[in-house]
Parts: structure tokens; sequence; C-alpha cells
């Protein structure tokens, strides 16, 4: 058995051996190299085109963070008589779903990214949040009926695990990929909404289903924000290459709430008015807007009194606080 191991061993070295030579151009005798020299200068030219031109070209293209606070409805979703806050979801779903990059496969130049991937990811959790909460609590009446079945498929689809491709998660059949499985969220979600317009679904607009998802937003922010600090604490200044990927979570998760509070504020108009609450209202969405539109060129993990490196996930993390705080006015204002 020795010499059959050792005889296999000599023969699976000599095979690479061979294969090296033939390869790199070396001649061994027995052919011509499997690349021939006049081939060499324009494998050269073309590895230099992906690494110096394909991939940092298609980054700079892939690389859009789309915080449009401006953004309304889009016409196709904005049913007269629906929820603002459902349709705005189905457009902001709809419109990152057209361009997905957290599950970018490798040959991809977005693959290198990671500001608009987890900014992207941030956003979907706070849309995902949001439809998990309406299922519960505006979908239903008084929690005594079941789920909407729209709503509940709505749910399952929107918690979809962001960075999934074909393949890539150690899977050997072909998984959907994320952004198919938000499209159908979408569809979903606009059939929930036709049916609110036409009086055969509940949207339950009373202060309890709105306080209910000011606590779950609130909750989140909390962790977000333990998130930022834990970061803040490890340091790094400009050479922190994770700081980055917290903030942009974070900013996502600003910008998915401050669009989704905005919109519930005109489905909750009235009851705001009868509580006396849009003042508070609109500090919060300013201070959930002021976190949404920070966009530094380099995000840097300094120290808070530093005057050469700033500290951007403190910074974020000011209105993230201010946003979270207020949401527990808003609380305690609603329950009065």
């Amino acid at each position: 058995m020795s010499d059959f191991l050792s005889d296999l061993r000599e023969r699976a070295a000599s095979t690479w051996t061979t294969l090296y030579d033939r390869i790199t151009g070396v001649r061994t005798g027995r052919g011509e190299s499997l690349v021939d020299s006049r081939y060499v200068p324009w494998i050269v030219a073309t590895v230099l085109v992906l690494l110096l031109v394909y991939y940092p070209i298609g980054m700079i293209l892939n690389n859009r963070i789309d915080d449009d606070i401006a953004l309304t409805p889009a016409p196709e979703y904005d049913v007269a008589g629906g929820s603002k806050a459902i349709a705005i979801v189905e457009t902001l779903v709809s419109r990152e779903a057209d361009h997905w990059l957290p599950n970018a496969p490798f040959w991809h130049p977005a693959a290198a990214l990671d500001n608009a991937p987890n900014f992207q990811l941030g956003m979907m959790y706070a849309m995902s949040r949001f439809v998990l909460e309406a299922g519960d609590f505006l979908g239903r009446q008084r929690g005594s009926s079941g789920i909407d079945n729209n709503l509940d498929k709505a749910v399952g689809l929107l918690k979809y695990d962001g960075t999934t491709w074909y393949w890539g998660q150690g899977n050997i059949i072909p998984r959907p990929k994320a952004e198919s499985q938000y499209r159908d969220a979408v569809d979903y979600l606009a059939a929930y909404n036709k049916d609110v317009a036409a009086g055969k679904a509940t949207y339950d607009k009373r202060a309890d289903n709105l306080i209910a998802f000011l606590d779950r937003a609130a909750a989140d922010l909390g962790s977000t924000s333990a998130a930022l600090d834990e970061r803040a604490q490890a340091g790094g200044g400009y050479f922190d290459f994770k700081a980055d990927d917290v903030f942009y979570d974070a900013k996502g998760k600003l910008y998915g709430y401050y669009m989704i509070l905005d919109a519930l504020g005109q489905d909750f108009d009235v009851v705001l008015k009868e509580k006396q609450a849009g003042d508070i209202w609109a500090n919060m969405l300013k201070s959930l807007r002021t976190g949404a539109s920070m966009n530094p060129l380099i995000v840097v993990n300094g120290d808070p009194d530093s005057m050469t490196m700033p500290s951007h996930l403190r910074a974020i993390g000011f209105p993230l606080l201010r946003a979270r705080i207020q949401m527990r006015e808003i609380e305690d204002v609603l329950q009065k």
C-alpha cells in the first residue's frame, strides 16, 4: 500500500509540474505551451482592464444611495382611499428591487461596494418592520381578527435575506434572488391596499395602533444606536473600514422610518390633530430627516473632540436619539 501511495504522489506531482510548465510557457519537450507567448500581452491587458476599468467604473455607476426625502408614492400604488404609508413602502421596495446590490455576485462590480448595499439593507429592515406591525395591528380589528392574507404573505417575503442570490449561502439547489421576493411582496401589498380602498380589508387608524408601531420603531432605533456606539468606541479614525457599514445601515433605517412616518402622519392626520401631537410629530420627522440626509464623502470614526478626525457615527447618532425620544413623547401624548 505504501508503494502505491508513493507512486500516486509522484504521478500527481509530475502532472502538476507538467501542467504548470505548459500554462506558464515553459518548454517541457512535450509540445507547445497552453498559452502562446503572442497572447500574453492580451491576457495582461485584459486583466488590467478588469482591475483598472471594469470594476472601478462599474462601482461608480452602481454606487447609488437614493435618499430622496421628497419622494411621493408612485401613481400605480397611490390608491384613493388606501394607505399612504403602504403606498410609499410599495414605491420604495419596488425602486430598490430594480437596483438591488447586497447580493451582487463576485463578478459584478457592485460586489465590491458596501455603502449602498448597507443603506439598502437598513432601509429594507424598516420597511419589513412596518409591514409586520401593520399585519399585527393596523390590519386587524383590535387584534381579534386574523391577519390579512396579503399582508401575511408580504411580511414573509420582505423578511427574506437581502444577500441571497441563486447560490452563495452554501446551497446546492438554487434559491430565489432577494429582489424577486421583494417584487412579489409589492404585489401583495398592492392587493391589500386596493382592498382597503374598497372596504374589503382593515386599516384601523386608531391611536393605540400608531403607538404600537412607534414603540417598535423606537426599540429598533435603540438597537441601532447601540451598534453605532459600539463601533464608535472601537475607534480607527480614517482607517476604520467597518465604520461606514454601520453608518449606512443606520442611515438606511432613518430614511426608511422617515418615509414611512411621514406617510403615516397623513394616514393618522385626524388622530394627531385630536391629540394635539402635530408639533411633536413634525419635530420627530425633522430629526429623522437630518440623520437620513447625512452623506459624508468618507465615514470617519474619530474622537468626539477631535479637530481633524470627525466622528460621523456619533454625528448620525445624535438625530437618531432625538427622534427616538420624540417618538416616546408622541406615545405619551397619544395615550392621554
